[in-house]
């Protein structure tokens, strides 16, 4: 991260740099990236907010004349590419494991302080004189959540890696890795090849959502009382609600379906079926 740039809408833009080399974080890697991951998420960045969909964004690829190795089909042949830097934005890169480690940890004076810088800058909704401020903070993120990964659905966008270092808390799309879109409608289509269990297959988005977010819920019980942490498992529990919901409005606009029908939800699953088959 390398700053905080205000535009002249008003608009507050983190710029954070991708591959410009180790970081505390980057545990056994190089800290490194190619042109070819690079080019890849800058258009896919740019095409995802035109698609209408929360992204980062990217503002500009410099082209470096280190080598990077990598092993781009994780088969055991690994190559020289041309290395490369891209200068992305978002309105916040912090996630869900931002908080995960602290928990973790057990640092919960400053999970405490990080949550409430959190609030106060990203979620202006949320007062931060309401006692119940984590639990609303949490009603949000799930809910948005829901929102984004249907929103994914409905152009057939696969993550790649939807782990919970990859999860925006402001339910934006981050960490262009492994990502694809499927040419045609397949539940098990998976662009990441070094995912062997498909555990990040696109149809499973939504169950891997809710996994997440249920490790959010437990990084946030701590500080929660016992009334706030019953209350937050039932928000947890209409996740699965918000998502279908939100499907179904999505499909049913890009079918051009108007008003409630009961056999809406038929049509669509028939529609996915007969995509499935042919």
């Amino acid at each position: 991260l390398v700053g905080i740039y205000t535009n002249r809408h008003g608009e507050r833009w983190e710029l954070q740099l991708k591959g410009s080399g180790k970081t505390p974080y980057s545990r056994k890697g190089d800290g490194r990236a190619v042109l070819r991951s690079s080019v890849r998420e800058f258009l896919c960045s740019e095409a995802m907010h035109y698609l209408g969909i929360p992204t980062s964004r990217a503002a500009s690829i410099v082209v470096s004349d280190d080598n990077v190795w990598r092993d781009q089909f994780y088969n055991g042949n690994i190559k020289k590419e041309r290395g490369a830097i891209v200068l992305r934005l978002a309105k916040s890169w912090f996630r869900i494991g931002s908080l995960e480690i602290l928990a973790h940890s057990g640092e919960l004076d400053l999970q405490r302080k990080l949550l409430d810088f959190i609030i106060q800058e990203h979620f202006p909704s949320i007062a931060m004189s309401d006692s119940n401020r984590y639990l609303e903070f949490f009603s949000t993120v799930v809910s948005e959540t829901a929102n984004l990964i249907a929103l994914w659905m409905s152009v057939g966008f696969a993550h790649g890696v939807c782990n919970t270092d990859n999860f925006s808390l402001l339910s934006i799309t981050i960490d262009y890795g492994p990502f694809g879109f499927m040419e045609s409608y397949d539940p098990n289509f998976v662009p990441n090849t070094s995912d062997d269990e498909r555990r990040y297959k696109i149809g499973n988005q939504a169950n891997v959502g809710l996994f997440n977010l249920s490790k959010l819920l437990q990084a946030l019980k701590p500080l929660l009382d016992p009334r706030q942490k019953q209350l937050a498992s039932q928000i947890l529990e209409g996740y699965g609600e918000h998502y279908y919901r939100r499907f179904t409005e999505l499909f049913k606009t890009k079918l051009g379906l108007l008003g409630d029908n009961e056999d809406d939800n038929y049509l669509i699953a028939f529609l996915l079926k007969v995509s499935l088959l042919c």
